[in-house]
């Protein structure tokens, strides 16, 4: 008897965002179309970014995808791209917008003032996640959209960048914290970082372990600190 030999699944094709959404609301006769999305949610430190993006349909940039899977140099010139011919906003949850109504939220205000922030109201927004936003016009959220819808993929990158750019800025005005290396995320670094200098006036202190690191520190060290950080 001949032995069955087992199968290697099949590859699947790797999912890139389209123009589609964007194309059918073109086609009935609905634009602009603005995709938007954020960047910032997780880390610890520095503001949560949010960019509101619409494409010229006759200058989509090539290689646009999920600023996730994409390289620093690769987002850093698809950025470039997007600014020259595309309307584009920028907004900024403050750390004390997070630490007042909490990071979803101060996300969801980011986001809606971005798209507030277009040259010219959109009459449709695509939104990654699950969350509409308060905007005036039609809004569609769309789970996982910076993978899938074209706009919100150029808005990811944007907001991306931007946020890399102003963690590396914050890097080079408080030595020792590694910003511009892992622009505020919880890693090992960031850590050691905080046990040892304690926070910064650009700390989540909603966020535990900004909370912890807080609570170990002496009142009057933190608020020298507080004094000598530029916000």
């Amino acid at each position: 008897m001949s032995r069955k030999v087992a199968r290697l699944p099949l590859r699947e094709p790797a999912i890139r965002p389209s123009f589609r959404r964007e194309r059918r609301a073109l086609n009935n006769g609905v634009w602009p179309v603005a995709g938007c999305d954020e960047a910032g949610r997780g880390p610890l430190a520095g503001p949560v970014v949010a960019a509101a993006v619409v494409l010229d349909p006759k200058r989509i940039p090539r290689g646009l995808n999920d600023s996730k899977k994409l390289s620093a140099s690769e987002r850093e010139r698809l950025y470039v791209q997007i600014c020259a011919g595309s309307q584009v906003a920028v907004a900024f949850g403050s750390t004390a917008r997070i630490d007042r109504d909490n990071i979803r939220q101060a996300s969801l205000w980011a986001l809606a003032r971005a798209v507030a922030g277009l040259p010219v109201m959109p009459r449709l927004v695509f939104v990654d996640g699950c969350d509409k936003i308060d905007v005036s016009c039609d809004c569609e959220a769309v789970i996982r959209g910076d993978g899938l819808v074209l706009s919100i993929a150029a808005a990811s990158i944007v907001a991306k960048v931007t946020r890399d750019r102003l963690m590396a800025r914050l890097g080079l005005a408080h030595p020792g914290y590694g910003f511009e290396r892992h622009m505020g995320y919880s890693v090992p670094e960031h850590f050691a970082a905080l046990a040892r200098l304690g926070p910064t006036v650009h700390h989540r202190k909603s966020f535990a372990p900004v909370a912890a690191a807080l609570g170990a520190c002496k009142p009057d060290a933190a608020r020298v600190a507080a004094s000598v950080l530029p916000l």
